[in-house]
This record gives structure tokens, C-alpha cells and sequence, in this order.
């Protein structure tokens, strides 16, 4: 997960300096993975890294206490700008609520600060498609904190009743809408490279002062087959020296993270490519990156724990994921062709009619951000799943799946 800069565009620029405090952090987990370095015989995959840098309980970056979301964060996700992205969401998804009855539920993966649940809510229950429970997967016990509280103030005692938070998908059959905004992004990756024609595997060792420095080793039978995959698809092998970010684990992870759902929708909104423009020549070092303080840089070693590190996603893998689960590609559009078909101009008319001025250009640039291809338009893109339900009808805008 990283959203944008709250400036509108990922910019790499000079960094502020931590505080004391927050330098005495990212130490503890430097010295946290430098341990598991050691242990494992001077090198670890990239992909346990980055899950450590984000994930490390106590100390990872979404597992440590400090503010990730909005203007005192780091970057700026969609529901964080305003009400419009959740409003649109669950005018694509109220329909799908309602064709499954009164038991069914919608679990969210990863609450971010809540901010999302609240529109959702509201919305939904403008709309007579509030489902029979609200679900949370949330893993960070601090953010967990946050969104009840913020939920608690802004819920009425009804509503909030619906809500419940998640330790692991559930297990039990379900029926429902499973909804990720900016998760997949923030999977630890494994990161290959090709040398004499063979594949390896991206790793992270020490070198003579105890830094993180970039290492290599052959990559296992799951990775290598995924390259391979990728380049019969492409139809082309990646030449020697070419490096990029590769999810073999991504089919598992949805299976996974939809528990025992049997009908229903899945919706996917994330930044990323389809797979021709993912791998393309020029894009020879993959898309890994890392965000701080509203600004994007390429040092995914500088201070762990107090960025987040985050690559873009293979939009065709993630069809192949979905459609193996069993589901059917219901649409794939862009961020602006989604909220656009999902009810956002007459959001704005609304506005328009009743608010304030300055609410009105509040409004205004809410909208801007999240539709203009500068800003979040085309860069994020949605996807969605559906089995037993109709979910089309949420694509109809420009449907891109034909670029898959």
C-alpha cells in the first residue's frame, strides 16, 4: 500500500530526517533482520525482507504505532482524500449485496484508519444494501485500535453493531463481497533476475559493515516455473540482467483470502499494469519502490520500518488468480472509468446543489485527484470477480480486460 504523495505525484526528492526516536526504531529492526540474516546462512530472500521490514510484529512498518494515512503520513490512499471512493464502491456493490439477501456480508482486507468503513457504511445503509455483517482482516493490533475508535465516534450504535474484526479470512462458508483497496501492492515479493538464461532469485545479505546489500541466488522450482510462465506469455525470454518483482504466491493468497466465500463478488482496486506494459524493456528494474513522508524514493534498505516498500501489480496475474479460484472476470477498468460508471458525477451534482462553496471545492478536487490521469486515474485500476451474482454492470465504463 502506498497511495500518493499527499502532493498528487510520486516525486523522489531530498528526504526529511527521522527523529531521534524513530531512528532508535528502524536500528532495532535493522538489527532484527540482520539476526535472521545471520541465522540463515548470510542472505535471505528480498520477499522475507520486505516482510519484515513491513510486517515484523512490534517493529514492521505496519506493525509499529506511527501514522501511515493522510497528510502526517507517509502517503495518501483513495479513502483518505474524502468520501467519494467509498461512496462509489458501494454503489458498485449494493447491487450484488441485495441479489444475495439479507445474510449476506462484506469483509474488507486491511482498514486502513477506518476511513473507508465509515463512507461504506453510511452509504450503504442510504442505499437499504447493508449487508448482515461488516468484516475487518485486519493484522496491525495498533491500526485495529484506531478504526474502532473512529468507527465507534462516527457509527451509529446499529451500524457498528455490524462491524467485527478478523485474525484470519473466515473459515466458514460465506456469501458476500470480499474488498481490497491497496493491499496487493504491499505483498512481500520475491524479486528475480536472469543470468546465462538462467532464472535467479533477488536476496538480501550484509556486507563487511553490517549493511543490506542486494544478492543473488538460483530461484526455487515455484519461482523459476512462474518466469517462465511470464515469458510464454509474453512470447519472448527476458534478456540476462533484466530484474522484476514476480507474485508465484498470489493464486494462494486469494484462495486464502477468501476463506470459505461460495457466491458473491471480489473487488481489486491497486496500482499496476497489465502484463505487456508490467514487463516491458525499459522497466528493467521492476517497479519496487519505496514511500516516506509523501515522497517517493528508490533505497528500499534506507531506515526499515519507518517506510513503506510496495510494487506494482501484474493486473493478468492477478485475473489468472481469481478465474482459478473458481470465479468469473466480471470487469477491469481504471480508477476513473470505475467511479465514474459507479455513481460519482451524480455524487458531485449532489454537492453541488446543497453544500457550501468551500465544501463544493473540496469536492471538486477530491474528484480530480482520484479520476485525472496525472493524478490516481489511470494509474490505479480496478478488478473485479464474481460467481452466482451479476457484477458486470460495475465495468461497463471502457472495460479493459481485452488488454489482459
Amino acid at each position: 500500500m502506498a497511495g500518493i504523495p499527499h502532493t498528487g505525484k510520486a516525486m523522489q526528492a531530498e528526504l526529511p530526517l527521522p527523529d531521534a526516536d524513530a531512528l532508535a526504531h528502524s536500528r532495532r529492526l535493522s538489527d532484527f533482520i540482520r539476526t535472521e540474516i545471520a541465522g540463515a546462512g548470510g542472505a535471505i530472500p528480498f520477499s522475507r525482507f520486505m516482510e519484515l521490514a513491513l510486517y515484523a510484529p512490534g517493529l514492521g512498518y505496519y506493525s509499529a504505532g506511527s501514522s501511515k494515512f493522510g497528510e502526517a503520513g507517509d502517503f495518501v490512499t483513495a479513502p483518505e482524500l474524502g468520501p467519494l471512493f467509498a461512496s462509489c464502491v458501494a454503489e458498485a456493490v449494493a447491487p450484488v449485496l441485495r441479489q444475495l439477501g439479507p445474510e449476506a456480508e462484506f469483509v474488507e482486507i486491511g482498514g486502513g484508519s477506518g476511513a473507508f468503513a465509515e463512507v461504506m457504511l453510511k452509504r450503504l445503509l442510504a442505499l437499504d444494501a447493508l449487508p448482515a455483517r461488516y468484516a475487518i482482516l485486519e493484522p496491525s493490533a495498533d491500526l485495529r485500535q484506531r478504526q474502532r475508535e473512529r468507527l465507534g465516534r462516527s457509527l451509529i450504535p446499529p451500524v457498528f453493531d455490524l462491524l467485527e474484526w478478523l485474525d484470519q479470512p473466515p473459515a466458514q462458508a460465506w456469501n458476500g463481497v470480499l474488498f481490497a483497496n491497496e493491499v496487493i501492492d504491499a505483498l512481500p515479493t520475491p524479486r528475480f533476475t536472469l543470468r546465462d538464461g538462467e532464472v535467479f532469485e533477488e536476496g538480501v545479505a550484509l556486507d563487511g559493515e553490517g549493511r543490506f546489500l542486494r544478492t543473488e541466488r538460483p530461484a526455487d522450482a515455484l519461482l523459476a516455473a512462474a518466469v517462465r510462465h511470464v515469458e510464454r506469455y509474453l512470447q519472448l525470454p527476458f534478456p540476462d540482467g533484466y530484474r522484476s518483482e514476480l507474485l508465484p504466491q498470489l493464486p494462494y493468497w486469494i484462495q486464502a483470502v477468501m476463506g470459505g466465500l461460495r457466491s458473491g463478488a471480489m473487488l481489486f482496486v491497486d496500482y499496476g499494469y497489465p502484463r505487456r506494459e508490467y514487463y516491458l524493456p525499459q522497466r528493467s528494474d521492476g517497479t519496487l519502490r519505496a514511500f516516506y513522508r509523501q515522497r517517493m524514493h528508490h533505497d528500499v534498505f534506507l531506515w526499515p520500518g519507518l517506510q513503506d516498500l510496495t510494487a506494482s501489480v501484474d493486473f493478468t496475474a492477478l485475473a489468472e488468480a481469481g478465474t482459478n479460484a473458481g470465479f468469473d472476470l466480471a470487469g477491469y477498468c481504471t480508477q476513473a472509468s470505475f467511479l465514474l460508471g459507479n455513481g460519482l458525477q451524480r455524487r458531485l451534482e449532489e454537492v453541488e446543489e446543497r453544500a457550501q462553496e468551500a465544501a463544493k471545492q473540496r469536492f471538486r478536487n477530491e474528484a480530480k485527484q482520484l479520476t485525472l490521469p496525472s493524478e490516481m486515474g489511470e494509474r490505479f485500476q480496478a478488478m473485479g470477480f464474481a460467481r452466482d451474482v451479476e457484477f458486470g454492470a460495475a465495468f461497463l465504463m471502457n472495460d479493459l480486460s481485452w488488454r489482459l
